[in-house]
């Protein structure tokens, strides 16, 4: 017995240890300097929900902006809104134009994509048994992946979004067998990396970097929680997304680490155009962006997405606020 526990007692003086200098590496590592890059995740279905010209608000970010990385989304419920009949105009246009600019582009494909409800399934399809589902799924994710695998300007796959969060959102709970088919069948289609995205802070992210080639975390530090009912403020440093990261090493080693979601907009219990300019700026404004900035470019990653381009141009357009639209710039404009 007296063995037992002094061996216990070694074991965990050895953990306390291990994981004091994993952390110890994450702050050295976190400040480091490196070149950043940034880009954007634009959404058609947001700026639309804004009432803003989405093809103007799009071609604004190339042409005002200067943003040369996009994430887009390939949704479901737009590209078959009938079962077997495909609508791609829209998303084709948007390719086109990111592709005339030679903007690098992440196409998001899958039922579980960004933007509330998480997951958009076409009216005809939420009402199909999940086997008959998860094959529709994959009819429209082998048309999608054919249609543009010969467009060189997109650089990544992105299956599903966010897949091991399934608890956000209006979606079924994950299914792993099944997002295992969809890598399967987009490595058989094509051979470019696929990004598997995770949430930065509500999850563990090696099952989702040890399916990827590319990792994407979330990066939030300002949200309303519905359950508490109230404004949260994550209480974490910058060394923790690398310490996560050096954790995540050990059982998994994508290629590439990205932040694919890096909050940019207010977060708030109801959609931001309906807030106040004081409700607003609890999780998001002119300050908190640039301190989101300064926060990120020492957590250890060079390669970030922001999140929130629509609400930047709604300011801009709706309230007469350009501030962060024109901070932004110094971000994209090289």
């Amino acid at each position: 017995m007296f063995k037992l526990i002094k061996r216990t007692k070694k074991i965990l003086v050895f953990l306390i240890i291990f994981l004091f200098l994993i952390f110890i590496l994450s702050q050295k590592y976190s400040w480091r300097k490196p070149e950043f890059e940034y880009g954007v995740t634009f959404s058609k279905k947001q700026a639309i929900s804004l009432g803003l010209d989405w093809k103007k608000l799009y071609l604004s970010i190339f042409d005002e902006l200067g943003v040369k990385k996009i994430r887009l989304a390939a949704y479901w419920d737009e590209v078959e809104p009938k079962q077997d009949n495909y609508y791609f105009n829209d998303l084709d246009w948007q390719i086109e134009e990111a592709a005339k600019r030679e903007v690098e582009i992440v196409l998001a494909i899958g039922g579980r994509l960004p933007r509330w409800p998480e997951c958009h399934f076409p009216e005809w399809a939420k009402g199909l048994p999940d086997k008959e589902r998860q094959q529709e799924i994959l009819n429209y994710i082998e048309d999608t992946v054919k249609r543009y695998r010969d467009n060189t300007q997109i650089a990544v796959w992105q299956v599903e979004n966010e897949p091991f969060l399934s608890h956000f959102g209006d979606c079924p709970d994950i299914d792993k067998e099944f997002l295992d088919k969809e890598i399967a069948l987009v490595r058989e289609l094509d051979d470019r990396d696929i990004m598997i995205t995770d949430s930065g802070e509500l999850s563990l992210w090696v099952p989702a970097a040890k399916r990827a080639d590319i990792f994407g975390t979330t990066m939030y530090r300002d949200t309303y929680s519905k359950v508490l009912k109230s404004y949260v403020h994550y209480p974490i440093e910058p060394g923790f997304f690398q310490f996560k990261k050096n954790i995540t090493n050990l059982f998994a080693n994508p290629q590439k680490w990205v932040v694919i979601e890096m909050q940019a907009e207010p977060w708030g219990p109801v959609p931001f155009q309906f807030l106040s300019d004081e409700e607003r700026g609890k999780t998001m404004d002119l300050d908190k962006f640039k301190e989101m900035i300064e926060f990120s470019s020492k957590t250890g990653f060079r390669e970030f997405y922001l999140w929130g381009v629509e609400w930047w141009y709604w300011e801009k357009e709706v309230n007469n606020n350009d501030d962060i639209w024109e901070q932004a710039k110094f971000l994209f404009i090289k």
